[in-house]
């Protein structure tokens, strides 16, 4: 049976799914037909060659459509699809540093990090501690201004530094 549950609202309740004794008949054009007995408004769509989809369960009483169902279904995976093509998925990047990088390095990966901001995506830069370098997180957070310097012009800092275990991470994102 096609019975919505707590995990699955979106299974559509039709024909004898439906658990109303009496719903309100709506065409597809939009004109009500008015409130019948479940059992004679199945049999009502079924002389029109078509099902009744329960619209509104919450209603008094329950609103019911007649709809040819397979269209219906059809329609619907349609404009999902448009959906889902018109959507941009952002992308969590992510580029390691340590603090004695080098600057050629350092300017190597911002070239990296500035190529994933042109395509819209967010990077995480986490710089990471080794030892006793953790004592003095001051050294990071310069090596994390001077690695911002290289991209701040099409970059905007989302997330400000902060520490986490050995790591001292920053979010970084594109500017619109």
């Amino acid at each position: 049976m096609n019975q919505p549950t707590k995990n699955n609202k979106n299974i559509e309740q039709i024909n004898y799914d439906i658990r109303a004794w009496e719903v309100l008949i709506i065409m597809d054009d939009g004109s009500r037909i008015g409130p019948l007995g479940r059992n004679e408004a199945i049999r009502f769509a079924e002389e029109k060659g078509l099902d009744l989809l329960l619209v509104s369960a919450v209603s008094n009483p329950p609103v019911a459509k007649l709809v040819d169902f397979g269209k219906y279904k059809y329609e619907q995976k349609k404009k999902e699809k448009e959906n889902k093509k018109n959507q941009h998925i952002t992308e969590n990047k992510e580029m390691r540093l340590r603090t004695g990088i080098g600057d050629h390095d350092l300017e190597f990966k911002a070239k990296k990090v500035r190529e994933f901001l042109i395509e819209g995506n967010r990077v995480k830069i986490s710089l990471k501690f080794r030892g006793r370098e953790v004592a003095r997180p001051e050294f990071g957070k310069e090596t994390l201004d001077k690695f911002f310097s290289y991209i701040e012009d099409i970059a905007k800092v989302e997330k400000e530094p902060q520490l986490n275990g050995l790591f001292l991470d920053m979010y970084v994102g594109p500017k619109k």
